[in-house]
């Protein structure tokens, strides 16, 4: 008996059309939705464990992680999606990264060294209110597919924007 595709709303399409997941249907972005939200989630458990832990050395991983998203084809954490998860969930691969996502990287990077500096700096509540405004925006993107950084990306460099979609 064939299941029914859980397809997303025309909100969430959008959205995910607005990180440059330009090529596929609604269908395959549907069956990729976890995939792709999956590196955010994980950001998010490593923000907090840092952000909890007022932990340096936790927030100076998360910095190289950040940084291997923008020179890397992919975010390091859809390569364990990728070649492990997906398998088991039996979900489609994740296409390389396109360069709103890369730009959502270089500004994480940014704000990560921000924040490693004012922790090494001793400017500890500072730092913590800059942690908690980078976790609120990866929590906005890892739930409902809302990436600032990508809507960013598109003001400053899309000459004709995202076209919204209809369900097909």
């Amino acid at each position: 008996m064939k299941t029914k595709r859980n397809i997303l709303t025309v909100t969430r399409l959008n959205r995910l059309r607005a990180q440059g997941y330009s090529c596929e249907s609604n269908a395959q972005l549907s069956e990729m939705a976890f995939g792709i939200r999956f590196a955010y989630r994980s950001c998010v458990i490593v923000l907090l464990v840092a952000t909890a832990t007022q932990s340096t050395a936790v927030f100076s991983v998360m910095l190289g992680i950040a940084f291997l998203g923008i020179v890397l084809p992919n975010h390091p954490f859809d390569y364990v999606y990728n070649y492990a998860l997906r398998h088991w969930m039996k979900k489609p691969k994740l296409p390389e990264r396109s360069k709103q996502l890369k730009f959502a990287c270089v500004i994480a990077t940014t704000w990560l060294a921000s924040i490693v500096y004012l922790m090494s700096t001793m400017h500890i509540t500072v730092a913590l209110l800059l942690a908690g405004t980078l976790t609120f925006v990866a929590v906005l993107t890892s739930t409902i597919d809302l990436c600032v950084p990508s809507l960013i990306y598109n003001a400053l460099f899309s000459n004709k924007g995202v076209t919204p979609i209809k369900i097909q």
